[in-house]
């Protein structure tokens, strides 16, 4: 059938195949849901996307493979036995029903995973899954059309093998509309820094670091809410266009601190959100190995740490934490005069002392240039008093006094996901699964060891995004849990090798570590472990991020 012959209102299958070619459309949207989703956590960097497709060897892919060879082969047996009966071509396309239903349940399975960052139907995302949807109908179209006159043994069948296309498909669409996307955000990104630009009374103040961010972020809020009106960036809204919408949606203008949480991913990333932001103060709050497989190198972290720094003006407070080896060093090199370092080990300029650590929270009194003041929180662990102390030495030098830090501190809640206590009955659950790091998760196991009296478990997946140095890490992790707990369930094969090998070397008894597949089923093995008549301290550090499953 030639072109102009096809192409015609009057012939059914000109019509059938537009029908089909919307219903393969909507299917292949949501068929490609997880690959949008790992785009977009990625930042909408392509080179994230590609690490996962390598990580994950391809797993996706291939159970797209899978559901393309069971359609395709349903469609082709379909196909031949209506042309043996000689029923007609038309009666062909039922073949189809195979591929939709293989599509659904395909569907359906996904949409069952656990996901710790869903896909979120933003603006861009929606572009991008308009554009995705004309490229999938063109493309079906095409194929079918293309089909009629190649392919007859096939007929529509074709279109069963176009979900292998979705892989490419998706970062093709991502391309096409970066320069639309670069003038939006360009646009966003002006909106914001004008408005930035007329609050000259604004306080403007950078958080950044591997771990401890949101953590600081929170404590240094309610410290300085004690004398200011403070806009905080909320959730994790890291990014440039996290801390733009953040700008333009949540900064009033009674508001006269503003806290910004940086994050980066790769170098320049901190540059970029001190240009937008332009801050008056810093805090870094330590420099370790999360994101090393993206960075490359712990000197490539702490460079991109030390943009905040470098953007700083010379009448800046900076707070460096003076636990972190790499912090030390940023510290030693600034040019600043008004820079401080933060140590609970040494002295510092503010100082800790009367630590009294237990499962119900920490006391401590808290020591500035001769004056003291009692403090009770209910944060738990020696990592969350030295995020007290980044916090509280930039509050006082913004002129909020000891009494008023005191009476923040014992405010504060436990950051959800962020070693949070939760009771239930005859366990305790410490949730510390938003995300971790090697020092995060040793300050965690620290805190399990004060639950004397419960047996103690934890669940965890390992440490992720530390590239080459990922092994060694989850094997040092796991002797650590050795020392402390009674059982340890992990989550994923991802790191259980490297677990098991460090747990065993701690004469851990194999026959307490278990390995299973996905939280859910880490849950129900929980279950089986706990009985009525012991108390459980039960820790969940880490949650693997979605482009680990």
């Amino acid at each position: 059938m030639g072109f102009i012959e096809f192409f015609n209102l009057e012939n059914i299958q000109f019509l059938i195949a537009i029908f089909l070619s919307v219903i393969n459309s909507v299917l292949l949207i949501l068929i490609s849901k997880k690959f949008l989703q790992i785009l977009q956590i990625s930042n909408y960097k392509i080179r994230g996307y590609s690490v996962w497709l390598m990580d994950t060897k391809a797993k996706y892919i291939s159970r797209i493979a899978l559901l393309c060879f069971l359609s395709l082969a349903c469609a082709l047996v379909t196909n031949a036995l209506f042309n043996v009966t000689g029923t007609g071509a038309n009666f062909a396309y039922f073949g189809l029903i195979f591929y939709i239903y293989f599509s659904i349940v395909f569907i359906i399975n996904m949409i069952k995973l656990p996901q710790k960052t869903p896909l979120v139907q933003t603006r861009r995302m929606s572009r991008i899954t308009t554009l995705l949807f004309l490229f999938s109908f063109v493309i079906t179209f095409v194929f079918i059309w293309l089909s009629e006159i190649y392919l007859t043994f096939l007929s529509v069948g074709i279109i069963t093998i176009t979900p292998l296309l979705l892989p490419i498909l998706v970062p093709l669409v991502h391309f096409m509309l970066v320069p639309l996307e670069g003038l939006l955000r360009l646009n966003y990104i002006r909106r914001a820094k004008n408005k930035l630009a007329k609050r000259t009374d604004l306080i403007k103040i950078g958080i950044t670091g591997s771990y401890g961010k949101t953590s600081v972020k929170y404590i240094l809020n309610a410290m300085l809410s004690e004398k200011y009106n403070v806009c905080m960036t909320p959730h994790s809204f890291n990014t440039p266009m996290g801390l733009t919408k953040v700008v333009l949606n949540y900064l009033k203008n009674e508001n006269n601190i503003l806290i910004a949480e940086m994050g980066a991913r790769q170098e320049g990333d901190i540059k970029f959100l001190c240009d937008l932001i332009k801050p008056h103060h810093g805090i870094i709050t330590g420099v370790g190995s999360q994101h090393f497989q993206t960075f490359g190198s712990l000197e490539n972290i702490a460079k991109t740490k030390n943009e905040l720094v470098l953007a700083l003006p010379d009448s800046a407070y900076v707070v460096f934490n003076g636990d972190s080896k790499n912090c030390k060093m940023m510290f030693n090199t600034c040019q600043l005069k008004n820079k401080f370092i933060i140590s609970l080990s040494k002295k510092s300029e503010l100082v800790i002392e009367n630590i009294k650590l237990s499962e119900n929270g920490t006391g401590f009194m808290l020591k500035y240039q001769g004056n003291s003041v009692e403090c009770q929180t209910a944060l738990l662990g020696k990592h969350n008093l030295l995020n007290i102390l980044l916090s509280a030495c930039l509050a006082i030098k913004l002129g909020v006094s000891l009494e008023k830090i005191s009476k923040a501190i014992k405010s504060l809640e436990p950051v959800p996901h962020r070693l949070q206590p939760i009771e239930n009955g005859n366990v305790l659950v410490l949730d510390d699964a938003y995300s971790s790091n090697d020092e995060g998760a040793k300050n965690a196991v620290e805190v399990l060891k004060f639950f004397e009296g419960k047996i103690k478990i934890c669940i965890t997946p390992g440490i992720v995004e530390l590239g080459e140095k990922e092994d060694n890490i989850n094997q040092e992790f796991g002797k650590q849990l050795a020392e402390v707990c009674d059982y340890i369930i992990i989550v994923n094969k991802v790191n259980s090798e490297s677990l098991k090998k460090g747990l065993l070397s701690k004469k851990m008894e194999e026959e307490n570590i278990f390995v299973v597949e996905n939280l859910d089923l880490a849950k129900q093995k929980l279950k089986e472990l706990i009985s009525p008549e012991n108390k459980y301290a039960v820790l969940f550090e880490n949650d693997l991020p979605d482009n680990y499953t």
